[in-house]
């Protein structure tokens, strides 16, 4: 009991949550573009091939998503990040044991749902169930997982494809999963405070809902939303649609990242330092994104971060050196922090927690559907014109649209 009043429970798990976010990895184009070239050489197939099904595995998985956010709200968010991992570390399995296109479809599907879904959805809406007043902090704490993943598992995967293999190398990753991250989410994770006797943020009375200027009575935790009844808002759909162009541009252009720096004459090894230059400087954005949400409208701040992305696709196309195609590095990382953050605080925000787990499966399949759009016409503007300039022109469209959406995001009111 002395324990509870020193440390918030709320606090561990984040820790476990950064860790689910970590493992997300295997299932996440930065770590499975790895994977790539030596299933090529393997047996090889064309980049079209693979390319067009890993877009239509991530389309398939994106489809399964909402399966996933019901059973979240019917068998509780422990029992989830138990069984999810070990369900990805089957996968990893799987993915050493592939010889045809079929069963390479049939990984990438399972990767996608089971990792970049599913390990994606459950530790940023577990987080919301233990946070409100602080939810934007501790939302920030948590994305460090994402962080540290996309730093190492492009290192990790290379050197063990490099030393062992892809058999050897996916069931390495598997046997992670099944020791570290199943263990840790079934022991520590508990579904909401109130199931320990706590509140969320640690607080030792419920606080009175938060009326905005304006009198508009926000969705925040007071006010508990279902999925249907979500279905009949704009605010829903804007947000929604939101959540596509970020994941469709970036997975169009991380999948095809070391063809789009040996175009501007950058050697292969180029785009992993642009990885890791993302990762580097995000750890430290993460914070400043964490504090200024909590401050601020996060919608607002949402529209004015798609025009971070847009900057960011302009030293795409214009630039040729390291030093100013390093920029991009330093853009992305920006737009990567507010845009995570800002995302996982809006929905509870203005939905609540209760059925968290449906609603945010919705806008965890917006976003997997929008990243199997990115891809395919990335590889198809090469094939024409070969160069990625055309089709980073016409993406440059899409930011704006976004960036227009979100700040007629406005907090939904019972009608």
């Amino acid at each position: 009991m002395e324990m509870r009043k020193k440390i918030y429970y709320g606090w561990v798990i984040v820790a476990v949550a950064a860790l689910g976010q970590f493992f997300s990895g295997p299932g996440q184009t930065f770590s499975i573009s790895l994977f790539i070239n030596a299933y090529i050489d393997k047996f090889g197939w064309s980049r079209t091939l693979l390319s067009s099904l890993y877009s239509f595995a991530t389309l398939a998985a994106g489809l399964l998503l909402p399966f996933v956010g019901r059973k979240i709200d019917r068998i509780g968010y422990r029992k989830m990040i138990a069984i999810v991992p070990f369900l990805l570390a089957l996968t990893g399995v799987w993915m050493g044991m592939v010889r045809t296109p079929a069963m390479i479809f049939l990984g990438f599907m399972f990767l996608r749902l089971f990792g970049q879904g599913s390990m994606s959805l459950i530790p940023s809406a577990l987080v919301s169930q233990w946070f409100i007043r602080k939810r934007g902090l501790a939302l920030s704490f948590m994305t460090l997982g994402m962080v540290a993943s996309s730093a190492a598992f492009p290192q990790m995967n290379n050197w063990l494809l490099e030393n062992y293999g892809i058999e050897q190398a996916w069931r390495f990753i598997a046997l992670l999963l099944v020791v570290v991250m199943v263990p840790a989410g079934w022991l520590l994770v508990r579904d909401r405070p109130e199931a320990v006797g706590l509140l969320p943020d640690g607080e030792t009375k419920p606080e009175m809902p938060e009326i905005p200027e304006g009198g508009e009575a926000v969705g925040e935790d007071h006010s508990e939303w279902t999925l249907g009844e979500a279905f009949r808002v704009r605010s829903f759909w804007l947000l929604l649609f939101c959540m596509t162009i970020p994941s469709m541009i970036n997975t169009g252009m991380i999948f095809h990242l070391v063809s789009i720096m040996e175009e501007k004459g950058q050697p292969p090894v180029f785009a992993a330092t642009i990885l890791s230059s993302i990762a580097m400087v995000q750890l430290g954005m993460n914070f400043v994104a964490g504090y200024v949400v909590d401050k601020t409208k996060p919608n607002r701040l949402k529209a004015l971060n798609y025009l971070v992305l847009a900057v960011g696709m302009l030293v795409i196309l214009w630039g040729r050196s390291a030093g100013v195609l390093l920029l991009y590095a330093v853009f992305s990382a920006v737009f990567n922090a507010f845009d995570s953050v800002t995302t996982n605080v809006l929905w509870p925000g203005y939905f609540g927690r209760r059925h968290l787990g449906s609603i945010k499966s919705v806008a965890m399949t917006a976003m997997v559907l929008g990243s199997a759009l990115g891809p395919l016409p990335f590889g198809v503007a090469y094939d024409l014109f070969q160069s990625y300039d055309q089709v980073i022109l016409v993406m440059l469209a899409f930011p704006l649209l976004a960036s227009i959406a979100s700040f007629l995001a406005t907090p939904p009111v019972r009608r």
